[in-house]
């Protein structure tokens, strides 16, 4: 199988505005610089992002479950089946030709059957059926013979060998239309064969056939074939004309992998069955090549570009099984690490998307007008317009170069952005609390933070008590040491912070709060990673 030179882009899971704008933007310039790129996202998204992307028309991105290896990124050998029309004998030389020991049998490309050199073995040895189901051509191939007459493509029978002398043959053995004779030089055994039209007679010992049977031959419409085998040889070898599929496992009992399964479910699969190869077939159920155990070491992993996080619980699942190729952040620098370097951006601005715009600028590409109303959504998102401590003066001035190039008011634009990210139509309370969900990790420690905007805190009155149980029981079943839920007021630029009970001691010294009552307000507190993971962090280390 080829390597995909397909990059994957996307932010965080449970994506944010900026998360998946800048997912966008990325793959939009690494495309620009003649790079093959796709932005996605890890799951749902917002309010907020999805009116930002019908504002500006554009389409959201597909959604990517995992990165983890599949059957599709090994290379694996895809050359070796034969078509169910061939025989024992030619399944068996292309085994031999090629060193397998076992090969997958098509009909219209899908797995009718699969054969082993342990079955033509055994066939060999203890199958003493003269039956014949072959065509003729295979026949022709098996026995090494010429063609003499031909008028039936496939040769159903029983085949007899003309081992007795003539007058006994003659006297003894029926021949009729289902009937293939086997026979040297007894052209009494020969014109006896014609005249009751045999289906087909194999002159072995290259002896030549007189005219006058030939011409009878031909009127009866009887199959001849001529070989150089003694009739010894031709009788141990003419049961080899048979079609492979006769003997070979069905396709019921055959175990198939899907290109598209997990290399880690193959590899148990594989060491539970200990079969050396095993057909991969596509989702219409296709043969596309064959694969063992020792393929699973020809890895072609997943490119992946991470944008607005670098932390591998936020992340997409199986990323330790992909191959980073860049990083483009604002946050704290985590827990990812390359087998090797790579291109990683990071600056302590409010978006991640303020970063981008420099990016554009240093390549010289042009932002088009849909993807500067991303890239200021995205800044206005993660620095609620610009008030957050997070917001530099590059952001400011990102901010305005783009407000300019998509055609809108930065503050009215942004206020309508925002309100229309804190509408709770629709949600329910775990909705809201996973809706833009962060998990950390210091010293084993989990850190998980939640947080939402509102225009009105009064929204969220029927529902506190709600909330508080959800973040106990979520705490004690997920082992997290910390899980607050911070609910920011836009107007006010602050929030109020619940937490789970048996995290008040670490609440109140983050902090500096003697006896912290759930829903505090904590005024200017509205950045997370700026105000709030710091001094958790520090409690924890």
């Amino acid at each position: 199988m080829k390597k995909t030179e397909e990059i994957y882009v996307f932010g965080h899971k449970n994506p944010d505005t900026d998360a998946v704008t800048s997912a966008i933007n990325l793959s939009y310039l690494k495309n620009q610089l003649g790079m093959n790129t796709t932005p996605r996202v890890l799951g749902n998204i917002n309010n907020e992002t999805e009116f930002v992307l019908n504002y500006f028309n554009v389409k959201k991105p597909e959604y990517l479950n995992n990165v983890k290896l599949q059957i599709k990124d090994l290379d694996y050998n895809n050359n070796h089946s034969i078509d169910n029309n061939q025989s024992i004998y030619y399944a068996y030389n292309y085994m031999q030709e090629h060193g397998i020991n076992n090969i997958p049998i098509l009909n219209n490309k899908q797995v009718e059957g699969l054969i082993a050199m342990k079955h033509i073995a055994k066939y060999m040895i203890s199958d003493d059926s003269k039956v014949l189901n072959a065509s003729y051509q295979n026949i022709i191939e098996s026995l090494e013979a010429e063609e003499v007459l031909k008028f039936n493509d496939k040769i159903e029978g029983t085949f007899t060998i003309a081992a007795f002398k003539n007058t006994t043959f003659i006297e003894n053995i029926k021949v009729d239309n289902n009937t293939i004779v086997l026979v040297g030089d007894r052209y009494k055994v020969l014109e006896y064969s014609i005249k009751n039209k045999a289906k087909l007679i194999v002159i072995t010992g290259n002896h030549n056939i007189p005219e006058e049977l030939l011409n009878l031959a031909r009127e009866n419409k009887v199959n001849i074939i001529k070989t150089s085998f003694h009739t010894y040889e031709a009788a141990k070898m003419i049961s080899l004309s048979n079609y492979a599929i006769q003997i070979a496992i069905k396709k019921e009992d055959i175990v198939t992998v899907d290109e598209n399964d997990l290399v880690s479910d193959f590899i148990d699969l594989a060491n539970k069955m200990k079969y050396t190869y095993y057909p991969v077939v596509d989702k219409n159920k296709n043969f596309i090549g064959n694969i063992e155990l020792i393929d699973t070491n020809k890895q072609n992993r997943k490119q992946v570009m991470l944008t607005d996080h670098n932390e591998y619980d936020q992340s997409v699942d199986g990323l330790q099984e992909a191959e980073i190729v860049e990083i483009v952040d604002h946050h704290n620098i985590g827990s990812i690490g390359t087998m090797a370097p790579i291109n990683f951006r990071s600056m302590p601005v409010g978006s991640t998307n303020t970063l981008l715009y420099k990016m554009y600028k240093e390549h010289n590409i042009k932002v088009p007008k849909e993807n500067a109303g991303l890239m200021l959504s995205g800044i206005i998102s993660d620095t609620l317009l610009l008030v957050s401590p997070t917001t530099t003066e590059l952001d400011k001035e990102t901010a305005k170069e783009l407000a300019e190039i998509a055609g809108v008011d930065l503050k009215q634009y942004g206020l309508e952005m925002l309100k229309a990210g804190t509408s709770l139509k629709g949600k329910t309370e775990e909705d809201i609390l996973f809706g833009d969900f962060k998990m950390y990790e210091v010293n084993n420690k989990k850190i998980c933070v939640t947080q939402v905007s509102t225009f009105d805190i009064n929204d969220f009155n029927d529902s506190i008590e709600k909330y508080k149980e959800l973040l106990n029981k979520n705490a004690e079943n997920n082992n997290y040491d910390v899980f607050a839920f911070f609910i920011t007021d836009i107007l006010k630029n602050g929030s109020y912070v619940y937490y789970n009970n048996s995290a008040q001691e670490i609440m109140e010294k983050a902090f500096d709060i003697e006896n912290m009552p759930q829903g505090t307000y904590l005024d200017g507190c509205v950045s997370r990673k700026k105000q709030v993971i710091p001094k958790i962090m520090k409690v924890l280390d």
